[in-house]
């Protein structure tokens, strides 16, 4: 019992140190377990481990397959979870990099560090490629944290994070295709029987995650299922899954898993997100005792057997030679330019699926007495820890000397998508802004998809705005919403993340009739607030601009724009382009010269030198 306790104290504090240090968790998770399993062998009187998860005995947390069982499982509530994030949208507009990096990448990492493996090594040729299967995968538990930390254009940081998202089931289909050779075959690589197994993989792998999948929408969708038990009943599908799937076809449940994450993540289901959520917060629970508990089951003699020179050749040869290469080919007549094909090279940390895989396999074919078994799991997670450590705390670093770093933040952060949100988003898009909306509405949300917008339905009370790396360049905070409190929270809680360059909201009603008490923070003129923004945009849904002569030309027409509530004034654009956000106040301590424009919204008028207003038929 207080081993158990203590594997998730552990593991929960790990989590939280990730978060203080802005670390990826499985840094510290990896060290807790090692200092608790075969290092505490050197520190404690009778030579044992503080956790001992013994895999094949008769004592300890998980006796004969216990663990086995318990990876497993885990494993395949981490890999649906994985899945639910997957939306063909989304991974349509990511571009031919992505689908280079997970099939001519994954290839070069294969073939590369096999090859690596056997010469270094001396390991066979089977075993070789069992290690390269393994490391395939990069994952999305890794790279996260390290690009949530990190300032990055958005294709740079868009193709990192899908490559980790997508690369997960392919590099475990591969490991257990490897797997599959080596134990059916009995060291005979290639094999009739071996090539059935792999095939009866993938049908009932895709068979039952498509299945189910639909089945299980359509149970939600009818609502035969109360709320209180959704969650849970959706958790004892995904294991049913995975354990049906493989008796029918073994090792198929974690391709079953995926498959059935990635069909409901696209299917329009009403308690989606609750979904999501709670099954990040499984993950997060798993990842924790999973890590510590396979490190823990790493014993020193399997360390003593890397612990040497071949190690760190066999290291540098994956990460500084096969990784780069594997992405310059895959990016090789892209539009991304080389300090960023170098950046993305740089970055490859391993996560959960090869560690957690490895244990599994390496155990397996330990026990079937497979020579050279025995460097699996300590290899891996070598690879593993050491890959985390490199890009953990040189990313940041690499990035600014490289080039990649942001150093301006020039994207527009949009709260609310209603009309207003998504006239002001387009002709911010137009002008070459990276523009995102976010509302809780999924009606607005599709609206503004639908005009080719991007478009996040989130709750600005939650934290999963903070953790999105799409959001990364954001540098304006934009609150347009039709209630000042979420305007104001919006504002006092992404102030510091999204909008360093300024973060503006609407004035409310009362702040609308009183000038004097206007907020520095108010969006526009002091006399509209989203009534009335709402309202020109439903009679007149154009954003207009018009030519600037100097600095009182531009105040008069401010003056103007506040007797007719049909004509807003939203920015000012200079002669190169670039736009500013008119305060409430209607001044600007900007010298206008002529070539300036004032974009407003509203009815069209022709502004006359003079002053006068006359509206263009």
């Amino acid at each position: 019992m207080l081993e158990l306790a203590g594997i998730i104290i552990l593991g929960i504090i790990a989590q939280w140190m990730a978060w203080r240090l802005k670390l990826p968790a499985i840094l510290p998770l990896i060290l807790i377990g090692l200092l608790v399993g075969p290092i505490a062998t050197l520190y404690t009187e009778d030579g044992s481990k503080l956790i001992e998860p013994i895999w094949n005995g008769e004592k300890g947390l998980f006796p004969g397959d216990g663990l086995y069982y318990f990876v497993s499982l885990a494993i395949s509530i981490i890999l649906f979870e994985g899945g639910l994030t997957l939306k063909r949208a989304e991974i349509a507009n990511v571009g031919p990099v992505i689908t280079k990096l997970i099939t001519i990448g994954t290839l070069v990492t294969f073939l590369g560090a096999g090859v690596a493996a056997y010469y270094i090594f001396g390991l066979s040729w089977q075993i070789s490629f069992l290690f390269s299967g393994l490391i395939i995968v990069t994952g999305p538990t890794v790279i996260t944290p390290i690009l949530r930390n990190i300032p990055l254009k958005k294709d740079v940081s868009t193709v990192l994070k899908w490559e980790g998202i997508l690369i997960d089931p392919i590099g475990a289909l591969v490991a257990v295709l490897v797997f599959e050779f080596i134990s059916v075959g009995e060291g005979s690589a290639f094999t009739k029987t071996a090539l059935v197994e792999f095939g009866k993989i993938l049908l009932f792998g895709f068979t039952f995650g498509f299945t189910f999948a639909h089945a299980l929408a359509f149970v939600i969708k009818k609502n035969w299922i109360p709320h209180y038990l959704m969650n849970v009943v959706s958790l004892s599908v995904v294991l049913l899954v995975f354990v049906e799937s493989d008796l029918f076809a073994h090792e198929s449940g974690l391709l079953a898993v995926v498959v059935m994450g990635m069909v409901l993540g696209n299917t329009n289901l009403p308690n989606l997100k609750e979904l999501l959520y709670f099954k990040e917060s499984l993950s997060v629970l798993l990842i924790s005792i999973l890590f510590i508990l396979l490190a823990a089951n790493i014993n020193v003699s399997d360390m003593e057997l890397i612990f040497n020179w071949n190690t760190v050749i066999l290291f540098a040869v994956i990460v500084f030679i096969i990784r780069p290469i594997g992405v310059f080919l895959s990016a090789q007549g892209s539009g991304l330019k080389f300090n960023e094909k170098i950046f993305i090279g740089w970055v490859g940390p391993r996560g959960i699926v090869a560690a957690g895989i490895a244990s599994l396999f390496g155990s397996k074919l330990l026990a079937k007495g497979v020579p050279g078994a025995e460097y699996i799991t300590p290899l891996v997670f070598m690879i593993v820890l050491g890959t985390v450590l490199l890009n953990a705390t040189t990313a940041r670093l690499f990035a600014k000397m490289v080039g990649v770093f942001l150093t301006e933040s020039e994207g527009v952060l949009i709260i609310g998508a209603s009309k207003v949100s998504r006239l002001i988003g387009s002709y911010l898009k137009k002008n070459n802004r990276h523009v995102v909306l976010i509302d809780n509405n999924q009606t607005n949300i599709m609206k503004a998809k639908n005009l080719g917008l991007e478009a996040i339905s989130a709750n600005i009370y939650s934290d999963s705005l903070t953790d999105n790396i799409e959001l990364n360049d954001m540098g304006y905070l934009m609150a347009l919403t039709g209630n000042s409190d979420i305007n104001q929270f919006a504002i006092d809680k992404f102030q510091k993340q999204f909008g360093e360059n300024g973060a503006f909201r609407l004035v409310n009603t009362d702040e609308m009739n009183d000038p004097e008490n206007n907020p520095e923070a108010g969006l526009f003129s002091h006399t509209d607030d989203f009534i009335k923004l709402t309202e020109a945009a439903r009679k007149f849904p154009t954003i207009h601009e018009i030519e600037l002569k100097d600095q009182e030309q531009y105040m008069g027409l401010i003056e103007i724009t506040k007797a007719d509530k049909d004509i807003i004034p939203l920015f000012l654009k200079d002669e190169r382009g670039d736009l500013k956000i008119i305060s409430a106040f209607g001044k600007d301590s900007m010298n206008i010269n002529k070539g300036f424009k004032l974009v407003y919204l509203g009815k069209a008028f022709d502004f006359e030198n003079d002053g006068d207003v006359q509206e263009v038929d």
